[in-house]
């Protein structure tokens, strides 16, 4: 019997909505597909909207058409008749057997095909060419934004059998384009050099093939742009305008060159400030506030800490929301600017609930009893600055971040939501140093200071070098109590034979170990107490070929305890400390102070007399907007023995090289004695001196890269022994440059030293460095 057509091709069901070709109703005997090769016929039975016995009309015909071609599995289908069948005719899309690339080298294979699989567009997916031009478009966006301009992307379809399709990119990726000049003009009242080193975007240096920022991209320089408007606007040029900005590429797509014209205006000074609006607090509480001041080269950046300044304040009494605005009125003719700052502190509010999110390793107790912010109790801006600065100095995170939504359906309350970024926090770290005269020296320790998400510390020193051969074990519970009581504790076993490096031979065998407890006294100041028990046999040489003779002292030092060749001495110490730290941040300071007390004591219970005491004090200072910081640190330190004994000599102190006064070796500076041989040791001293400034900038082509800061020190110090005078002539100074990277294999620290000040004898060390290993 011949077939009756109902509907045709899809190009004519979506142009119009036509109804199938007229035909008699009838009643479906039964259904028959045609033309399917991978479809499985009750697939196509299921999404038909008609079934054996039921009447087929002409809307059902329509119907059943738009919901086979709703499927994207088919590029046609048609509906005829056979006597009372119904015959489904379609005509399959193929399907993707396999998607390559060739080329490729700027992204990982596997990624760009999870972002194909993202928009539709995989092996075992239906093909469809509208996604694939789609993905071809983005895959060039991307290397757009790497500035790959020269990238050509082709892609090919191969049919395969069974209807199916390879699909294939092959890309020419090119050399990257690389930003060649920077001009702006309009530029008078500052060198135009002066205002491109305030712009991320650079020309190629030696250290862009990291950083990257000598290739274009819109976001950065929108970014740079800003930061020019606001360097101009902080002068006090409110008139400042970028004109236009036009960013051109040679045709070979290999150098892009950027312009940019401004107008700079005038400069304004400020004329007058005045408050207004809902003054809750007294007049001369935002008296103390405001930072801009008449007759003042007017700086945005000024007005913006007042304006924040004032937000702040309300926000410590309860007023999240506070809305601080300054309307400027101009005077063109004499060139000042007056401002009214209006103040509306809204609807007080308090804290609903205070969320904890990024934390995948850490635990919540550990973020959250740091949290100086309750919840349930008013917004106070202040506590959760603080709170914000107590989670950065766990050193646990890269970043912290504080929201404080409002509460859906009402008005006085928030939510607050702290966001971390967690960091690594074990550490495997390698030191080494060397010298003209001596080996590589090498050093290592693991620690852990988040074990398993805790907050608790742990730490395991291996140390197989020659001089030092340790093996110590150390844990610490930063809240053994609720109130932050912690409680530690120590144990090892310590080899030191000091004879290969500058100090006096002698060889130590200690074992020991004992228990720390830390008091939290103030927000930023703690106490601490420790209890350790130590034994340690002393050898000393004379007349032996490979180390020489030990100085006198250290035999007279065994003498007190029996045999000048070894003696054994046992010690109950106990320690007591003070510390306040009030940096900004753990990882990269810049501004705050910290201090340090020690007091160090053999308690009259065992062989040893002695007291040691320690200050430590460093304070950073703030440079500009960007990352410089002058760091100054000074340390002293005395020690003594008492009830007749005398200070053991190992518990001297001891300067020179990295970490005290670089430019000069290990522990050289000093006392020291001169051996038969005519080489000369090191014996320390009992009292110390060191002081250190360095000044921290980021390294020129790495933008605001805090992982890379380098610094310009000068070192001085110096140690005295018992019956020395204290002089501070006897000083030893050093300047040089350091260089600090937390590059991905851990942080590295370098710095060159040379001496400014040194004496006859005295044994210098320009070049040292530190590798650590973070997991």
């Amino acid at each position: 019997m011949k077939r009756k057509l109902l509907s045709g091709l899809v190009a004519a069901l979506f142009a119009v909505a036509l109804p199938a070709a007229a035909f008699d109703p009838f009643v479906i005997k039964d259904i028959r597909v045609e033309g399917i090769q991978r479809t499985e016929a009750g697939t196509i039975f299921n999404y038909l909207p008609v079934k054996v016995g039921d009447r087929f009309t002409e809307e059902q015909a329509s119907e059943s058409i738009r919901a086979l071609f709703a499927t994207g599995f088919f590029k046609d289908v048609r509906i005829e008749t056979d006597g009372g069948v119904l015959v489904v005719v379609v005509d399959e899309r193929p399907a993707i057997a396999q998607i390559t690339f060739d080329g490729v080298k700027e992204f990982d294979k596997e990624a760009l095909k999870k972002g194909l699989r993202e928009v539709g567009l995989a092996e075992s997916r239906i093909f469809d060419r509208a996604l694939l031009e789609q993905a071809e478009q983005e895959l060039k966006r991307q290397y757009l934004s790497r500035g790959l301009y020269a990238a050509q992307i082709t892609t090919t379809t191969t049919p395969l059998e069974r209807n199916r399709v390879a699909v294939n990119f092959k890309v020419v990726e090119g050399d990257v384009a690389k930003i060649r000049q920077i001009k702006i003009v309009g530029a008078k009242a500052f060198k135009e050099k002066e205002l491109i080193d305030l712009f991320q975007l650079t020309t190629p240096t030696w250290f862009t093939w990291y950083s990257k920022n000598d290739q274009y991209s819109k976001q950065k320089l929108s970014a740079d742009l800003e930061s020019l408007r606001s360097f101009y606007l902080n002068q006090g040029y409110l008139d400042f305008n970028v004109d236009a900005t036009q960013v051109s590429i040679t045709p070979d797509k290999k150098d892009i060159y950027i312009t940019i014209n401004l107008s700079e205006g005038e400069k304004y000074t400020v004329s007058g400030v005045r408050l207004t609006g809902d003054l809750i607090l007294p007049e001369a509480e935002y008296a103390k506030l405001v930072t801009i001041r008449p007759g003042e080269v007017f700086s945005r950046e000024r007005l913006t800490e007042t304006n924040k300044a004032i937000t702040d304040r309300l926000g410590n009494e309860g007023y999240a929301f506070a809305n601080v605005n300054a309307a400027p009125e101009l005077d063109k003719e004499k060139r000042t600017v007056a401002f009214t700052i209006f103040v509306d502190p809204g609807r007080r509010v308090y804290v609903r609930r205070i969320n904890v999110g990024g934390n995948t390793k850490t635990r919540d107790e550990v973020v959250r009893r740091e949290m100086r912010q309750l919840e349930g109790a008013w917004y106070d801006g202040e506590k959760i600055n603080r709170s914000r600065t107590r989670i950065e100095r766990l050193g646990y995170f890269d970043e912290v971040n504080v929201e404080t939504p409002a509460v859906t359906g009402t008005t006085d309350q928030v939510d607050l939501n702290f966001t971390v970024k967690e960091r690594p926090t074990g550490n495997l770290t390698l030191g080494a140093g060397f010298s003209s005269s001596e080996n590589l020296v090498l050093s290592a320790s693991i620690a852990q200071q988040n074990l398993f998400g805790s907050g608790n510390s742990a730490s395991l020193q291996v140390n197989t070098s020659s001089t030092n051969r340790t093996i110590a074990l150390s844990f610490t519970n930063p809240y053994y109590t609720p109130d932050g009581l912690s409680l530690g504790w120590d144990i090892y076993q310590r080899n030191i034979d000091p004879t290969s490096t500058t100090i006096a031979p002698y060889k130590t065998s200690s074992v020991g170990g004992g228990v720390r407890v830390g008091v939290p006294i103030a927000e930023d100041d703690s106490i601490s107490f420790g209890l350790a028990v130590d034994q340690t046999t002393i050898t000393t040489f004379s007349g032996d070929p490979d180390y020489g003779d030990s100085p006198q002292q250290y035999y007279d030092f065994c003498d007190e305890y029996g045999n000048r060749a070894k003696c054994t001495v046992s010690s109950l110490v106990g320690t007591v400390g003070w510390a306040r730290d009030k940096r900004d941040s753990f990882l990269y300071p810049r501004a705050g102070t910290y201090q340090r007390f020690a007091v160090e004591a053999a308690l009259p219970v065992g062989d040893l007399r002695y007291g040691k005491l320690s200050y430590q004090h460093q304070h950073w200072i703030p440079i500009g907007t960007r990352d410089y910081a002058l760091m100054l640190n000074g340390e002293v330190g005395w020690a003594h023995g008492y009830g007749g004994r005398t200070l053991p000599f190992y518990k001297n102190f001891f300067v020179g090289g990295i970490g005290s006064v670089r430019g000069f070796e290990q522990s050289s500076l000093g006392p020291t004695i001169t051996q038969t041989d005519g080489s000369v040791d090191s014996l320390g001293g009992n009292r110390k001196l060191v002081g250190n400034a360095e000044f921290y900038f980021p390294i020129p082509g790495t933008g605001k890269e805090r992982a890379f800061r380098m610094s310009a020190f000068l070192d001085g110090g110096q140690v005295w022994g018992q019956d020395e005078k204290f002089s501070l002539s006897d000083l030893r100074y050093s300047t040089g440059l350091a260089f600090s990277w937390s590059s991905p294999i851990g942080p590295l620290k370098f710095s060159l030293g040379w001496p400014l000040k040194s004496e006859k004898g005295d044994k210098t060390q320009k070049f040292q460095f530190q590798l650590g290993s973070v997991f």
